[in-house]
């Protein structure tokens, strides 16, 4: 288990733990998406095709219990699992409570497999996602990683229209670059999907007064960096070849996220018990964060994060918070290394 990206305790404590924390709270999604849980539930891992196959089993008692504690938001993608996650949600999920948050563009089955953002490809991609999720009316649907050049094509205008229609509730765009998410907020994107966390904040922060001023939906992913913001991973740690990080780092590169992690370990006090906790929390503390995406791929997995998350605000420690800035420019700038 030391090499578990979450680490869990003992399922039993785990199961204990969500009952006895408190229920999940809500923020806004934008100016116009309404109210969603601060937690959503990611399901590309549950999909099978990140890290290794999930027993379907154990992919339906996530999502039954994501429900249960509250998580009303749930993101996908047209392509993960060939399209059956959205299948899934689709049939478990009650339109009346719970929103799905999907990603269109990629077209896997073409060879070579390639990105389309052209109107015509985009109204393919929604009628299989409306088949798939069994709803005429898609809640928010993401261009998946545009290029700046997509972007300055039709694909934005076709999708302001497609909301227009009550074809989509809201629309927007999932990327890593903080160029492409700032093209995306001038284009009128209801919604911004970027990878934040507490040791990658800089495509963040060129996009922050945008999203303060324009009241743009923000969904943080990549929370825990795939898992290395547990803390529980030697600098020996080995990936399969079935799991993305497996070409994600070099060992050096590994070897300098690990020595990082002593910049927050500070902030682990009081009923902040895991570097996994602050890892969480710090994403919560940013006010202009609507929801952080959760990766779980058990059901231990998933119960743990819902407690670690807190009773808060505040989250953290606000003079640790102070710290950190200092602590985080000790260990030096990120490598040259893409770590998201």
């Amino acid at each position: 288990m030391a090499d578990d990206p979450y680490a869990p305790d003992e399922e039993p404590d785990g199961e204990q733990q969500l009952d006895e924390g408190p229920k999940l709270r809500q923020r806004q999604l934008g100016r116009s998406g309404g109210l969603v849980s601060e937690l959503a539930l990611g399901t590309w891992g549950l999909s099978g095709e990140a890290s290794g196959p999930v027993y379907h089993m154990e992919v339906d008692r996530v999502i039954d219990r994501a429900m249960e504690a509250g998580i009303t938001l749930f993101d996908t993608a047209d392509v993960y699992g060939g399209g059956d996650m959205e299948k899934k949600l689709g049939e478990k999920l009650d339109p009346e409570k719970h929103r799905i948050c999907t990603k269109v563009g990629t077209f896997p089955d073409e060879r070579p497999p390639r990105k389309h953002f052209a109107p015509e490809k985009l109204r393919e991609a929604l009628e299989g996602c409306r088949e798939r999720q069994q709803r005429d009316m898609l809640d928010v649907v993401l261009l998946h990683n545009p290029s700046l050049r997509a972007l300055e094509g039709d694909a934005p205008a076709f999708m302001r229209e497609r909301v227009e229609a009550d074809e989509v509730g809201l629309w927007g765009v999932s990327c890593g670059d903080g160029a492409i998410a700032a093209k995306a907020i001038e284009e009128g994107a209801q919604v911004i999907m970027l990878p934040y966390n507490v040791l990658h904040q800089h495509d963040f922060l060129k996009v922050a007064e945008q999203i303060e001023g324009t009241e743009t939906g923000l969904i943080a992913r990549s929370v825990l960096a795939h898992g290395l913001l547990a803390g529980h991973w030697s600098r020996n740690k080995i990936f399969f070849d079935n799991d993305h990080r497996q070409t994600r780092w070099s060992k050096e590169a590994l070897k300098y996220r690990l020595g990082q992690l002593d910049a927050v370990r500070h902030l682990i006090d009081g009923e902040v018990i895991t570097l996994r906790s602050v890892a969480l929390r710090y994403v919560l503390e940013q006010h202009l964060v609507s929801t952080a995406v959760l990766g779980p791929r058990s059901l231990t997995q998933l119960n743990q994060l819902i407690f670690e998350a807190g009773k808060g605000p505040p989250y953290l420690d606000e003079d640790g918070l102070m710290e950190l800035p200092a602590r985080l420019e000790a260990v030096g700038e990120e490598p040259a290394e893409a770590m998201l």
